[in-house]
């Protein structure tokens, strides 16, 4: 089939706010330095559900979401050197060009060689590789995983350990990576450190892991769900409180909590109110907040300056920080080696044709992530 169009089965988004629905899509060949994959399985994350709400400014319709899948690689077009059909890969919503002035900073992982089409849910060359009953169906962060067969461009695939069980390291496509790069790469987290996780969801779950990872000594979860703090506890967190459970604002609460705040708080929702809250939990001096939840469109962040000037700072994180061509296959490494958790953010698994249960289970805040096999 290498240079043939594939009949495949894929979930379609035909437009905001509806199901998902199974049809059959063409998938055509891949062209001039693309990669066509056999996708094995794939995760549902609040990303996908963001976007088919409606509410994401860069979302267009019909198109094939998802973006945390893993599979092997069908065939490869012109110019493809570093994959061949047969390879283990992750595709990834962030690739590594490894040329771009982005790419050569140490300082970034925001590779924008690809950035415009992608944000256009088209490849490269500005066209689609899916067409389904006739219309030509958009891509997805560049991987667009809700389809048995899928094309990403060469720059946006991990080569991973072709013994990594694939319905599990399908979540270090987003989820977890961006977590736990979150507090070892963006917050730097130091041993003997304090620090407070906002949500506690497979991102906040993530961060806590990585914070412990990383040998904070104190790990406090912030969620107002309180059948989140058993887990949160399993992954690490020392202790965990609800903002719900008191009458002055949580970051005072924080404070009073750590004698003076927390030295790294993480903002895992996507709330600008419980941002501020995150970064005014911080000790004056040197605390660090990381923004890593995504909020609406249009949301905007505020504080004090007094904040900022008295030592705090701000940042924000996408996909952790991570390199992904070349830090991806290191993270299933260390999954492999049990460095890090994977299989315990696996709450449910679902087949293919029950996909938008994943959806309502994540609704439904019963889920950490639900793994769809296709």
């Amino acid at each position: 089939m290498a240079s043939q169009v594939i009949k495949c089965k894929a979930a379609v988004a035909w437009e905001a706010g509806k199901p998902l629905s199974i049809e059959e899509v063409e998938v055509a060949p891949p062209k001039a330095h693309e990669v066509r994959i056999k996708i094995i399985a794939t995760a549902v994350c609040h990303t996908d559900a963001y976007t088919l709400s409606g509410a994401d400014p860069e979302g267009s319709f019909p198109v094939i979401l998802g973006h945390e899948g893993a599979g092997i690689v069908e065939s490869v077009g012109e110019g493809v050197t570093k994959l061949k059909a047969g390879d283990t890969v992750i595709p990834l919503y962030i690739p590594q060009c490894g040329e771009c002035k982005f790419c050569l900073n140490p300082k970034t992982n925001l590779c924008q060689k690809i950035r415009v089409t992608q944000g256009k849910g088209l490849m490269p060359d500005g066209t689609s590789r899916f067409t389904c009953k006739g219309k030509t169906i958009l891509h997805y962060m560049g991987t667009s995983t809700f389809s048995e067969y899928t094309v990403v461009a060469d720059i946006s695939v991990a080569k991973i350990d072709p013994l990594a069980p694939l319905d599990k390291v399908c979540l270090l496509g987003c989820g977890i990576s961006t977590g736990y790069g979150a507090a070892v790469n963006t917050a730097k987290v130091e041993p003997g450190s304090t620090c407070a996780i906002f949500g506690l969801g497979g991102v906040g779950l993530a961060a806590i892991m990585g914070c412990k990872v990383a040998g904070a000594s104190r790990i406090i979860g912030v969620d107002i769900n309180k059948d989140k703090f058993a887990r949160a506890k399993e992954f690490g967190a020392s202790e965990c409180i609800n903002p719900q459970d008191f009458s002055k604002p949580i970051q005072e609460v924080l404070i009073e909590m750590t004698d003076g705040g927390v030295d790294c708080s993480f903002e895992c929702i996507g709330n600008v109110k419980v941002m501020r809250a995150a970064l005014e939990a911080c000790h004056k001096g040197w605390g660090v907040s990381v923004v890593v939840g995504v909020a609406a469109s249009g949301e905007e962040i505020s504080t004090r300056p007094f904040q900022l000037v008295t030592g705090r700072t701000w940042k924000g994180t996408a996909f952790g920080g991570w390199k992904s061509v070349e830090s991806v296959p290191k993270l299933v490494s260390e999954y492999m080696s049990k460095k890090i958790k994977v299989d315990e953010f696996v709450t449910h698994n679902l087949s293919f044709d029950q996909i938008n249960e994943a959806f309502e289970l994540m609704h439904a805040g019963k889920s950490i992530r639900t793994v769809v096999k296709l």
